[in-house]
């Protein structure tokens, strides 16, 4: 397995070294099929988006099933793929580690571990030791995966920009390869960030028309993902043909 993905992990390290790219996030195989056609150049697992492709919400996931879902996604494709891998699906630093080697042998490039539990940030020193344990396993198995250390208060509605960054610099010197904090979209906050952690890659994630890719690029931004928000806009597209169906007898036109 190990020559199967070098190359893949070669590449998706390159990604990180110079410039911007957007990392969208497929939920199963014709989704990752069809934007690996449309010429992305990496991929990235969304949790939320396959959840809700098996009537779950977003944390809902087990390790077993997390495990499958990356495995059909590096099967599905010839691109890199980012495990979003929340907290390590362990309820302490040694199952991080654990499950980290379990998560590599699926043949992702890269993945994430969160510092959220719920709507609740996790200890700021227990955060930094799964982020450390993480770093541990990925050096153990000898593979060139990419470790992204993501901070979520700004995404659980707990905005405080010195805390995120505080977190992100102890992630990023427990190992961390790139810096993520979800939530920050307020380009001068995107901008401190990029200045805390220099010169780690920074990725941000957008969910709707502003900022964009072009303004991101502009303050630093070395990764652009966009989470479950091509899952999200199926969705909405599904609920509206099916409700046009049953309230006036007709669906709309395929094209």
């Amino acid at each position: 397995m190990a020559s199967q993905y070098a190359e893949r992990r070669k590449a998706f390290r390159a990604l990180h070294q110079d410039g911007c790219f957007v990392i969208p996030n497929p939920w199963d195989i014709g989704s990752a099929r069809r934007l690996e056609k449309l010429g992305f150049k990496a991929l990235a697992s969304t949790g939320a988006g396959y959840a809700w492709s098996l009537g779950r919400q977003d944390q809902q996931l087990t390790l077993d099933e997390a495990l499958d879902h990356l495995r059909m996604l590096c099967g599905a494709t010839s691109l890199p793929v980012n495990a979003d891998f929340e907290t390590g699906y362990a309820d302490n630093a040694d199952g991080v580690f654990t499950n980290v080697l379990k998560a590599i042998d699926t043949g992702v490039a890269g993945l994430s571990i969160e510092d959220r539990k719920g709507n609740d940030l996790l200890d700021f020193s227990e955060s930094v030791k799964r982020v450390r344990a993480a770093r541990s396993a990925i050096d153990q198995s000898g593979e060139n995966v990419l470790l992204i250390g993501r901070s979520e208060g700004h995404f659980i509605g707990k905005p405080d920009l010195p805390a995120t960054i505080a977190r992100l610099v102890a992630y990023s010197e427990a190992g961390a390869d790139c810096l993520y904090a979800p939530g920050i979209t307020d380009l001068s906050e995107v901008a401190a960030v990029v200045a805390a952690v220099s010169p780690k890659p920074v990725n941000v994630m957008i969910t709707g028309p502003s900022p964009t890719v072009s303004e991101l690029a502009a303050v630093g931004v070395r990764r652009i993902s966009i989470g479950a928000s091509l899952a999200a806009a199926a969705w909405r597209g599904f609920d509206a043909a099916a409700q046009m169906l049953l309230d006036e007898g007709r669906l709309p036109s395929r094209r």
